[in-house]
């Protein structure tokens, strides 16, 4: 079975952190069932995610919270919260950045 992964450009999202994880023997061996694609640095949709998350580690589970179910109530009453005040991420890269450092991928 052979995995597809894609990641952002984080440097622990490559193939040197299965070397720093692993023996060179269990690296190879992942390693070879593994294929890459990294979206671009500078457009990429995990980029609003990771700040959504940041965001949410922050207001809200950036503490120790004892249960799993005390975990799913401050995570809904959050979300909850933030959609009620339809808080939004201040996205900066724009159609025109974009086409500047993307054209290369563009067919």
């Amino acid at each position: 079975m052979s995995f597809t992964i894609v990641a952002d450009n984080l440097n622990t999202h490559r193939e040197k952190s299965f070397y720093e994880a692993f023996d060179r023997e269990e690296a190879e061996r992942l390693l070879d069932r593994i294929e890459f694609h990294y979206t671009p640095k500078h457009a990429s949709w995990l980029n609003a995610a990771e700040i959504e998350i940041n965001v949410m580690d922050t207001e809200c589970t950036g503490k120790r919270i004892e249960s799993r179910e005390k975990l799913a109530m401050e995570v809904s009453a959050w979300t909850a919260r933030r959609n009620e005040k339809k808080k939004k991420i201040n996205w900066k890269f724009t159609r025109k950045k974009a086409d500047r450092k993307l054209s290369k991928y563009y067919v």
